[in-house]
């Protein structure tokens, strides 16, 4: 049981952990949020809403200076007034918008806003499980492999996790009458933004690669305009 304890303790640390920051987040949202109110992105949102069964998809404007689209664990969808402000300014379109929005909703529909959450906590509480092992086993370096091996497992996930919200993403504005076409518009224009210093762009951050998300899109189009 002695062997046991650091291990359970870890565990009760990644719990804590998750609950303080689901509701550390939830105050911080409600407190620099209000309700987004955009004629143009809200016809488009009615169109989703309506493929999905839903009477209405409610978005927030966070009021912070990045770029992001973000989806809270308790189900809400964000857009940051970095993001806003470049609608606003016409550098993105409203079905460009509604394209963020599509993908922010299929991280709450496939788990990934709660999971994501519950695996930061558990992530830092694997990497201190494998630092204690390593460290005994490779005294010195074990810590800097547990960062390592920790940060891989992390990545991978956020990598998936971004594909399945894009394919999502795709098949709700296509059937929303909306296309992919916006999704692959938005991604190469955000990237040509970061590439000339324009902001913010959290949103293409531990991101898999534009060309390889704009890639699986258009194979994801090609296989259903395809298929009977």
């Amino acid at each position: 049981m002695i062997r046991l304890t650091p291990i359970l303790l870890a565990i009760a640390f990644a719990v804590g952990m998750y609950l303080l920051s689901a509701w550390r987040l939830k105050r911080q949202l409600d407190a620099r949020s209000t309700e987004l109110a955009d004629p143009a992105i809200a016809r488009l949102t009615r169109d989703m809403a309506l493929e999905l069964d839903l009477p209405r998809i409610r978005v927030h404007i966070y009021e912070v200076a990045a770029v992001n689209g973000l989806a809270a664990p308790d189900g809400r969808i964000f857009i940051t007034r970095g993001f806003f402000d470049k609608y606003r300014l016409g550098d993105v379109t409203a079905a460009e918008m509604a394209s963020v929005i599509a993908h922010e909703l299929g991280h709450v529909a496939l788990g990934h806003s709660r999971r994501r959450m519950f695996d930061f906590s558990g992530q830092n509480a694997i990497r201190t499980i494998l630092a204690m092992v390593l460290g005994r086993l490779i005294p010195g370096i074990g810590p800097y492999i547990a960062n390592l091996l920790t940060s891989l497992l992390a990545a991978r996930l956020s990598r998936q996790d971004e594909y399945e919200a894009d394919a999502y993403a795709a098949a709700l504005l296509t059937k929303a009458g909306i296309g992919t076409g916006p999704q692959v518009s938005l991604f190469r224009k955000l990237e040509g933004m970061a590439g000339s210093g324009g902001g913010q762009l959290a949103w293409l951050m531990s991101h898999p690669k534009t060309e390889e998300r704009v890639a699986h899109i258009e194979a994801l189009s090609r296989r259903w305009v395809t298929q009977p």
